[in-house]
């Protein structure tokens, strides 16, 4: 099981387009989730962060292998995806992975997973 801590820069100004963003996947609930079983993703979140130096998107990803999901989404044509990428593609200045220092999951020890 990996999991993944990032947080996007964000161009100025596009703090109203993220909440559309946000907005937009919760009304496509299904579809999302539908992408997320494809990636084998198990949790997906997202956070805005109000810094000094901008706005930040900070995301936090636990799946089966972020390798094999990352290639997953970047080949898939389903819409919600092709939505993302373009989002991500107007907002998105630079991306950084935080580092991992825990990661407790008490669902890891009911479902079995390590």
């Amino acid at each position: 099981m990996d999991i993944l801590c990032s947080r996007i820069q964000l161009k100025p100004d596009s703090v109203d387009r993220v909440r559309e963003w946000a907005a937009t996947l919760n009304s496509r609930k299904e579809e999302v989730l539908e992408t997320l079983r494809n990636e084998g993703i198990y949790l997906e979140c997202a956070f805005l962060d109000h810094r000094e130096d901008g706005d930040w998107l900070v995301y936090i990803i636990k799946a089966e292998d972020m390798a094999k999901g990352w290639e997953i989404f970047q080949n898939s044509t389903l819409p919600i995806d092709d939505y993302h990428k373009k989002f991500m593609a107007e907002v998105a200045l630079k991306r950084e992975n935080l580092e991992t220092l825990t990661q407790f999951d008490r669902h890891d020890e009911a479902y079995g997973w390590d």
